[in-house]
């Protein structure tokens, strides 16, 4: 399935790119109820890309997320994600695919426009608990989901990384929606896995890199990315 997304025609590749993905949150059993809106609302993009983790896709992946940041005005009242699909070469393994994301975001970071500024809203550092990926000068936070991975909620048929822009969770907060939303979500990842995916905390608890792969982390993990870009 990998290796026939990949060689399909690039109109095509997208079209079933999209329709998987949204078969995949629309899923009843599915938890993230943001998503959820999200696909409701049309409020995704979605493009694919080669390999997670390399330079190439780096260059196309860099040029149609800056795209998308300055398409989405920084405070619009609707859900907006970007998803951008990997289709080649699947990591093996959670670890791989970990390794292979930072990568990515490592590569993004150092395409970024150097006059674009780190979000201020939000820390450069990995091992601060206020730190969120940065594009374009907007926050984002990135979900990774791949085939390998142990959380239910996270493995879709092939390598993806969807990047949400921060300041949609600040609004639910500001208008007391983010509290019950989360409670949900909690209880429907605990009715579909048995379990809470040990990576969640707030932001500005603990560090949300810890979060972005999926993967279980323990105290001793260190996030790889390093700020580049003044």
């Amino acid at each position: 399935m990998t290796a026939a997304l990949a060689l399909t025609p690039a109109r095509s590749r997208e079209a079933r790119a999209e329709a998987a993905f949204r078969a995949f949150v629309a899923d009843p059993r599915f938890p993230c109820l943001a998503a959820k809106g999200v696909m409701r609302s049309d409020g995704f993009r979605l493009r694919v890309y080669g390999s997670l983790g390399t330079a190439r896709s780096a260059v196309r992946l860099g040029r149609d997320l800056a795209a998308f940041v300055d398409e989405v005005p920084a405070d619009d009242a609707g859900l907006h994600s970007f998803v951008a699909v990997f289709p080649r070469e699947a990591p093996a393994d959670e670890g791989e695919f970990e390794r292979r994301l930072w990568e990515q975001v490592q590569r993004l970071h150092e395409r970024d426009a150097p006059d674009a500024g780190w979000d201020p809203t939000v820390s450069a550092d990995p091992d601060d608990p206020h730190f969120s990926f940065s594009f374009g000068g907007r926050a984002l936070f990135v979900v990774g989901v791949h085939p390998a991975s142990s959380r239910l909620a996270r493995r879709f048929r092939w390598p993806a990384l969807v990047f949400n822009p921060h300041a949609q969770f600040e609004r639910l907060r500001a208008d007391g929606r983010f509290a019950p939303l989360r409670a949900a979500v909690r209880e429907r990842e605990i009715a579909l896995q048995g379990t809470l995916n040990p990576n969640l905390a707030d932001f500005g608890d603990h560090s949300e890199a810890r979060q972005y792969s999926g993967r279980e982390v323990g105290a001793e993990w260190r996030c790889p990315f390093h700020r580049t870009i003044p």
